[in-house]
């Protein structure tokens, strides 16, 4: 499996989650969601399309340099019958490989109309800092 890695994140390639590949195992079908990724000078910022998903049922964990994101997804009511079915409900996980150069006590997150952004400060060292010149 291929990866995109830089000094502060690690990324792996999309792909369905899945209960052999040592994912935990929870009930219900889960996907993998689509994440976009940025980088400035002040930090990382993740930004994961999660369609469905309420801020109860999303959980955003961070343990051991790996942050996991979790959502699921409330089934359709009993009474909806679906007369054709183009998207499959399930609920989504993902999990990214973090470094020490996050500051891992300043992570934020933010669930706006189904995407879910993730700013992960870069530690102090690697911020740019602007040296004073003085004359004399």
């Amino acid at each position: 499996m291929a990866t995109k890695k830089s000094n502060e994140i690690e990324v792996r390639e999309k792909k369905a989650a899945d209960a052999s590949s040592g994912e935990p195992t929870w009930s219900g079908t889960f996907f993998t969601p689509a994440a976009d990724i940025y980088s400035n000078d002040e930090a990382i910022t993740l930004v994961l399309d999660m369609p469905g998903v309420s801020q109860q049922q999303l959980d955003v964990d961070l343990r051991e340099g790996v942050l996991t994101v979790v959502g699921k997804v409330a089934d359709l009511p009993e009474e909806y019958r679906p007369l054709q079915q183009e998207y499959e409900l399930g609920g989504y996980l993902r999990r990214f490989n973090i470094s020490d150069k996050i500051d891992r006590d300043g992570i934020a997150a933010k669930l706006c109309d189904g995407v879910l952004t993730l700013v992960l400060p870069k530690a102090e060292e690697l911020r740019p800092r602007k040296i004073e010149v003085q004359l004399g």
